[in-house]
Formats: structure tokens, sequence, C-alpha cells
């Protein structure tokens, strides 16, 4: 099981990311820390199980569910995971397996335990709640995430999301960070953002509140909605446990990345 959760292709990327150990002292220098790959292994073992970090098994991972969250505790100070999913997106541009020309967002709710960036949910009986806003491309690679309070409406994020995108090297020419065009549903349909994104040189295709379905739209915008279930296939993010946002926020850019690399692996 352990082998799974960790792989080497996974393994080389990340390696390279992490920041260094704080020397160890001469005299009593206690115990040795837990190896970094095994600490890995326990994030992503909680990541995909959903199981409390109490619940994770030492003797299978490597190392105790305290030391892998505090390791994701660091980590996430350092940004190693949108670091992560930076050079994973390259390597896919550099395969030729990224559309940066189409381009779909969409939020999800989920609900939250409690600590930031937690709300009312509107559509869970106001139980607190958060939000996932997505962009994806054309096939649904994941490009850039965040996370708001439950009650933030869906176009808020709009705007944020879309300069988070990092600047995506891996061919020749200038590094893409924007879509030619960018598809939503209804709950993006004010005129003040068509503005907005047709001012950074993006096309709205946007559907229009009060017309009948069938815009066509949907042939395209359909990857992001597949893309948040197969977020949701990992377990820990169907509710928000982590108290701090940026704990919780680090565990969703690391899926992404790890939905990226099996996009990766299929390719060839």
């Amino acid at each position: 099981m352990s082998t799974d959760l960790v792989p080497d292709d996974l393994w080389e990327r990340i390696a390279p990311l992490l920041p260094p150990r704080p020397p160890r002292r001469h005299r009593y220098p206690g115990r040795l820390p837990a190896d970094d790959r095994a600490a890995l292994r326990g994030i992503v073992y909680v990541l995909c199980k959903g199981v409390s970090w109490r619940d994770v098994p030492a003797e299978q991972v490597g190392c105790s569910g305290v030391t892998a969250w505090r390791r994701l505790r660091d980590w996430t100070e350092a940004g190693v995971w949108p670091q992560l999913h930076e050079v994973l997106l390259s390597e896919l541009r550099g395969a030729g397996l990224l559309d940066l020309d189409d381009a779909a967002v969409d939020g999800s709710h989920v609900r939250a335990e409690g600590g930031a960036h937690t709300g009312p949910s509107p559509v869970d009986r106001a139980r607190p709640g958060s939000k996932h806003h997505l962009i994806v491309d054309r096939h649904g690679t994941p490009l850039v995430v965040s996370l708001t309070s439950g009650n933030r409406h869906d176009v808020t994020q709009l705007m944020p999301l879309l300069e988070a995108i990092p600047r995506i090297r891996g061919a020749r020419g200038r590094p893409r960070h924007r879509p030619r065009r960018l598809f939503a549903d209804r709950g993006y349909d004010y005129d003040k953002y068509r503005r907005l994104l047709r001012a950074r040189g993006i096309t709205p295709k946007i559907a229009r509140k009060g017309t009948a379905h069938g815009s066509g739209l949907g042939k395209t915008r359909w990857v992001v909605e597949r893309t948040f279930a197969r977020l949701h296939q990992f377990k820990r993010l169907r509710i928000r446990y982590e108290i701090p946002a940026d704990l919780h926020l680090g565990l969703l850019q690391l899926a992404c990345s790890i939905i990226c690399l099996k996009r990766l692996r299929t390719s060839f």
C-alpha cells in the first residue's frame, strides 16, 4: 500500500521542492526525524481515505499521523503545493496535453467544521460550509483552485481565480496564463464581469439567466463538473475538517497535482 500512495514519479517531482531540514544538534540530537517520503505517504493516506490524523496506521505508512500533519503544515507554509502544481502543468503543456484556449469555471459547496473561510451555506440549510472554486482547461485539467466561505457568490471569485493562474511554461514562446475563451454557468451572468474579461482579451461564454437550457455551452463546460467529481473522490475533501484554511487549501492543491500527474501518465 505504501508504494502505491507515493509512487516514484510523484516523489521525484516533489522532493526538490521540499524545504531543507534544520541542522541537527551535535549534543543530545534526539530522535531521528521521520523520512519525508513517509510523511508524504501519511498526508496522501489521509487525503485519499478521509480518516483523522490520529488514525493514520504508522506501521503501514512509516510515520505517525501527527508527524504527517506537521509536515503538511510546514510544507504548506513553504508553498510546496502550488509549486508542484505549476511543475506538472508545465510538463503537461510541454507534452501537448494542455489546451489553454478554452477554460471553464465553477464552484462547489462542502460542509466545514469551522475556522476561517466558513459561512452559512445557502444550499445546506445555512450550516457552516466552505466553497471550492476551480478553473480547468478544455480537458478538465485543474489550472487553479481556491477556498472561500460557503456564502460567497461564485462570481466574486472569478477575477481572483483568473489572476491566480500561474504562468505555465513548457513550450516555446511566452508562458501562458490566460485562456482565450471562458465558459461559465448562469451564476456568472453579470455584464460587469463580461467587460472585465474582454478587457483582458478573454471572450466570455456565459449562459444567460432566464433563457431555456440547450445553449450548447454544456458541451465544453461539463469538464469542470467532472473535475469536481474527481476532487471529491479524495475523501478528505468532501467535508472540510482542517480548521486552518491554508491546510485544507494545501490538500486541495495536492489533489489537483495528483490529477495532473494521472493525466500525464495515461498519455504515454
